[in-house]
């Protein structure tokens, strides 16, 4: 589950990186408009998405300029739709212009993977799979698409490296089996539920004996998932990956796995078209 206290961090962390690259030494063109111009602007969204970025909207106008007024029309999780109005901003026109490219691309990119999150959601609904996200995003951006995939209604795998177990292909080999790798990470960490990749079912079947936790099943075929819910009798918790899309998830989801882990949610994501419309005051 995503952290709250370092979801704020990085919050923090990212804007301040992002108004960095964008402004670097200064905002000439900015610098053309009197420092005493107020302005006032409407944003809103040219399509049917699921919003999400409130915070990142807010942070990226409060640390360039405090002083700036949002309103906001809509909150995370909220499904909107086109020429909607999203949030008012009132304040300095040099700070809503400096800060507006910064703010509109995470609202953009993180309404995106809400989005696509919800379509593939609302594609197994029916069903009792869960989807995982994975840790193919966007570099800097771990947690803010983490979150955003909980605003489309899936679910978050590992956060990182350090807080849950997924044992591969090379971790395999390097251990010496997957007998051998499970138990280290059972020894190792005996709290924390221990998953592993398996790719046919007779390492399965070794991963059902050493007592995995979690099993995932990586490109096996409709069948095999079959088999391996079959031959589980529940005795782990199993996961579907390799190959997701919208034309193979419906199949994946009625095998009966417990999850599906989708790469493409955080990885294969179209920014929603959102506007920016600005009046003097």
């Amino acid at each position: 589950m995503l952290d709250k206290d370092l979801l704020k961090t990085d919050i923090t962390r990212s804007v301040r990186d992002a108004l960095t690259e964008d402004i670097g030494s200064g905002d000439i063109t900015a610098e053309l408009i009197d420092q005493n111009t107020q302005y006032h602007a409407t944003v809103i969204t040219r399509e049917n998405a699921i919003l999400c970025g409130v915070d990142w909207v807010n942070e990226s106008f409060n640390q360039l300029d405090p002083s700036v007024d949002i309103t906001w029309a809509a909150k995370d999780g909220d499904r909107i739709e086109p020429n909607q109005t999203l949030f008012t901003v009132k304040g300095s026109a040099r700070s809503i212009l400096t800060a507006e490219r910064t703010a509109l691309n995470f609202l953009q990119l993180l309404s995106g993977t809400a989005t696509l999150c919800d379509r593939y959601a609302s594609m197994v609904q029916h069903t009792k799979v869960k989807l995982l996200d994975t840790r193919k995003t966007i570099p800097g951006l771990r947690t803010a698409q983490k979150y955003a995939v909980s605003c489309g209604g899936c679910y978050n795998h590992r956060i990182g490296l350090y807080d849950a177990y997924l044992i591969k292909e090379n971790h395999i080999a390097a251990c010496g089996s997957i007998t051998a790798a499970i138990s280290q990470a059972k020894t190792n960490h005996a709290d924390i539920p221990v998953e592993i990749e398996v790719e046919n079912l007779s390492e399965f079947a070794q991963a059902l004996d050493a007592k995995a936790d979690i099993i995932m099943l990586d490109n096996f075929s409709i069948a095999d998932l079959e088999q391996a819910v079959k031959e589980n009798q529940e005795r782990a918790k199993l996961e579907a990956s390799g190959n997701v899309n919208e034309d193979t998830l419906a199949g994946l989801a009625a095998t009966g796995v417990d999850y599906i882990s989708i790469g493409g949610l955080t990885k294969n994501v179209t920014a929603v078209d959102l506007s920016m419309r600005f009046s003097s005051e």
